[in-house]
């Protein structure tokens, strides 16, 4: 097989995988320390497969070692067709349950679930229909930035352990086993509306909320707000 005619194989095969695909194959080369390379069952010829030393179970570290020659079970984290490689990690086979769930998860759907713990970083949610985590309080989590449209200066403005939540699903983070969240995207943006009703060069009335010194933030309408340039002041 030349070389051209070879990534095209290449290609043609990393386009069946998906993220959150488990995948089977045999370690060929690499430190269990390090990245170590796995053929794939299905593409014999190479070893497009790839396998971190971070690549373990999720939050612990790496439990046992992978020696070459052992035949694995893993999922996809990534598939990257221009270098013909797929990542993968062995916490899918660790914790099939979650791994299974999470795959199952399309963006936009909406999951509901119980507020676990909040942390400075985001919200932790257990999800009514999706397992345990074996690391988090829940398999569900919101960063801060999709909690709301509205500027906030605490978490528990807006939501507070142990309340009950529906939240859009943006994706599967394989690197956590996490759902990554969004609970503002359940809520009307009110920056499209309020975009609507006004025109460059408009005077608008407002409220000024904080002094910072790159400028002054406005409140114009609830949960808009915009940003006076100091240049801008006089």
């Amino acid at each position: 097989m030349d070389g051209v005619s070879d990534d095209g194989a290449v290609r043609s095969f990393l386009e069946t995988l998906e993220v959150g695909d488990l995948c089977t194959g045999v370690i060929t080369a690499g430190d269990p320390s390090r990245a170590q390379a796995v053929t794939l069952d299905g593409f014999p010829t190479r070893a497009l497969g790839s396998l971190g030393s971070a690549d373990t179970v999720w939050g612990r570290g790496r439990t046992e070692t992978y020696e070459v020659g052992r035949r694995i079970t893993a999922g996809v984290v990534a598939v990257d067709l221009d270098e013909g490689r797929v990542r993968l990690s062995t916490a899918a086979a660790e914790h099939p349950e979650l791994w299974a769930f999470l795959s199952r998860c399309r963006r936009g759907d909406i999951l509901s679930g119980t507020v676990a713990a909040i942390e400075s970083f985001g919200v932790f949610v257990a999800l009514d229909d999706g397992p345990a985590h074996p690391v988090f309080p829940g398999v569900g989590f919101i960063s801060i930035p999709e909690l709301s449209w509205q500027y906030f200066d605490a978490v528990t403005d807006i939501v507070r352990t142990g309340e009950r939540v529906r939240c859009e699903f943006l994706q599967f983070d394989t690197w956590n086993g996490e759902a990554r969240l969004s609970l503002r995207a359940t809520q009307p943006d009110p920056f499209r509306a309020f975009a609507a009703g006004v025109e460059v060069g408009r005077i608008l009335p407002g409220t000024v909320t904080r002094l910072v010194p790159f400028g002054a933030f406005v409140r114009l309408a609830d949960g808009i707000e915009g940003l006076v340039h100091p240049t801008e002041l006089e």
